[in-house]
């Protein structure tokens, strides 16, 4: 469970994206609400790798059913999740 804010939560998500798998400098152009998968920006395995992250980082659990692009395909639906799996 995690008590941090839902910018503090999208601060740390965007760091990881940033550090793992964008190639620019500037990660301000990620916009919230773009789709990171049709972007290319991640894959089923960055999918993954993404889970790991939020499952590691926030202590939630991802579950099966859960892995859906209405909960993983963008930065504004990683932070609604976590924050609704936080509580």
């Amino acid at each position: 469970m995690t008590d941090k804010t839902a910018t503090d939560i999208t601060k740390e998500i965007r760091a990881f994206l940033e550090e793992n798998y964008l190639l620019s400098d500037d990660g301000s152009k990620l916009d919230e609400n773009t789709s990171l998968l049709d972007e290319g920006i991640i894959d089923s395995t960055g999918v993954l790798e993404l889970i790991t992250f939020l499952e590691d980082e926030f202590g939630i659990t991802v579950e099966d059913d859960e892995i859906l692009p209405e909960n993983l395909d963008s930065l504004a639906k990683i932070t609604a999740y976590v924050e609704r799996k936080s509580k």
